[in-house]
């Protein structure tokens, strides 16, 4: 990108329209105006210019404990019991080693490549390292314990030292036994670094693992009862246990092993290091045990499905924007439901947590500026064309960006934030009674929060190796009536990557780097 950010012509503009197919005639505009950040952008470029694979991407998968109940219509397969694993930590600094857990049944030997997940000439991936081949065992199911929690205490297969030079990033680890078309599954961590930088992008563990239902039904949305989707307290999970295939909305095995990150925030991770902005990566847990990493960045960006936060995060990041960091919400259904920490069996803090008594934040609107709501499909509504986001866009009041809003989405605010505006917003599809609202306010030190108000915002910045779009890949196939209530059928899809899309995002972070407060 050479020291400047994102530029969309209008000649880009129409041939991006074209490859989504839309031929360039459904959103009427003037052109696009460039937009320029002010300051070198080295790091990540220099890191996407070197070699990118595809062979980061799982090939072969199988899934082989059956599960079933009566609420349920049909057998479903979650677990990778043939290759599975999972690391001891969500994120590690260079300089510290992180434990492999893995398990095979049956037993053999297996490899653990590493990849660096970014842009890397449109591959997404970078090859990192390989461990092994090392001998595999089968590891025990734990029992559960209180409030139905698991805790897997595995053999550590391998412990590995994070190399210094590493940059921060989104990894994933494949695990590959040593076989002819050997089985495959990932696990997955987030490297940190402790060094200024112009964003910071949180992935959503808490929210990965709470769906999670390793290894039978035992997420947090799972009481022992034959509802689906349990939504009360008294129930407890474990980050020490592998991550199952995904089992909301649509089918996902190439994920397995990834939580939600390939579905909602690897488009993100894809675009932002493609235009080479200056940013770095951390765990939700991160910003509970260390806020001080909001002191070290412009912007915090919050992608995809970011539901489940603590007391504690809510506080620190409501404290960082009042000292003048920025905030982008590129979301839906976020900081909707409030979790407690607590330590494992072996006291690591951190690595178990459950719903809090008071279930939702009562105060999430003075944070996003509006409110999160449960399952709509729709179009982005333009509502003030002429402010600054839409810079570059030609959009005008009452245009559509079709299809970018599910399945979950934030609503039309209930109090009135300072300078809060409402920039899109309109009706949604069945089951929503609610409107959708994106909106804007300023912070208190001339920085910025921004919600765009939908989980698949994303999906219209990229579409990169390994992402399953919204709406695609085995989505009726493995629906089937009654197996989820119809809060939770899906109802829309999505439209691929839209010119519109990358260009209001660039302009959301463009203005929020150059905004900033915090010069370094």
């Amino acid at each position: 990108m050479n020291k400047k950010g994102l530029q969309i012509t209008r000649r880009k503009m129409l041939k991006g329209a074209a490859a989504a197919g839309l031929g360039g005639t459904i959103f009427p505009f003037s052109g696009m105006a460039d937009t320029k950040l002010r300051k070198p952008l080295g790091r990540i470029e220099e890191e996407n210019s070197k070699p990118g694979t595809y062979e980061w991407q799982l090939q072969y998968t199988g899934f082989d404990t059956p599960v079933t109940m009566a609420s349920y219509p049909m057998v479903r397969y979650l677990r990778s019991v043939s290759m599975e694993g999972y690391v001891n930590k969500t994120s590690v600094y260079p300089g510290e080693a992180l434990d492999f857990k893995v398990s095979m049944n049956p037993v053999g030997n297996f490899f653990i490549d590493i990849y660096r997940m970014g842009y890397y000439g449109a591959k997404g991936g970078r090859h990192m390292v390989r461990l092994g081949s090392f001998a595999g065992k089968t590891q025990e199911v734990p029992l559960m314990t209180v409030e139905r929690l698991r805790e897997c205490k595995w053999e550590t297969a391998t412990t590995f030292t994070i190399p210094p030079d590493w940059p921060s990033g989104v990894y994933l680890g494949k695990l590959s036994r040593e076989e002819p078309f050997g089985k495959q599954s990932y696990v997955i961590f987030v490297v940190k670094e402790r060094r200024p930088s112009d964003l910071l992008c949180q992935v959503s563990d808490l929210t990965w693992q709470s769906y999670n239902k390793w290894p039978f039904r035992d997420s947090l949305y799972d009481d022992g009862s034959t509802a689906v989707w349990y939504v009360g307290p008294n129930v407890r999970v474990s980050f020490d246990r592998p991550y199952a295939k995904y089992p909301q909305l649509f089918d996902a095995p190439l994920s397995a092993g990834s939580g939600e990150y390939l579905l909602w925030e690897h488009p993100m991770t894809f675009w932002l290091e493609k235009e080479g902005y200056d940013v770095t990566y951390c765990s939700n847990l991160d910003v509970h045990f260390e806020p001080e990493i909001l002191d070290h960045t412009k912007a915090l960006i919050s992608v995809g499905h970011d539901e489940y936060w603590t007391q504690e995060m809510f506080d620190q990041v409501i404290k960082a924007r009042d000292n003048g960091l920025s905030i982008a919400f590129f979301c839906g259904n976020s900081v909707g439901g409030k979790v407690q920490l607590f330590d494992s069996a072996e006291g690591v803090p951190g690595r178990v947590f459950s719903r809090t008594q008071k279930t939702n934040f009562d105060n999430e609107e003075t944070l996003m500026g509006n409110t999160s709501y449960g399952v709509g499909f729709g179009d982005w509504q333009i509502k003030k064309p002429d402010h600054w986001i839409f810079e570059g866009t030609g959009l005008k009041e009452g245009d559509k960006i079709p299809g970018i809003i599910g399945w979950e989405y934030h609503g039309m605010p209930v109090g009135k934030m300072p300078g809060l505006e409402i920039v899109a917003g309109g009706p949604l599809s069945a089951p929503s009674k609610e409107l959708h609202a994106a909106v804007v306010y300023p912070g208190p030190k001339g920085n910025w929060v921004f919600n765009a108000g939908t989980i698949w915002w994303s999906e219209g910045l990229s579409n990169p190796p390994g992402h399953i779009p919204a709406g695609e890949s085995g989505q009726e196939e493995f629906l089937r009536p009654g197996e989820y209530p119809a809060a939770h059928d899906p109802g829309g899809r999505t439209f691929g990557v839209m010119p519109e899309v990358q260009q209001i995002t660039a302009n959301v972070l463009n203005r929020m780097i150059e905004d900033s407060p915090r010069n370094w």
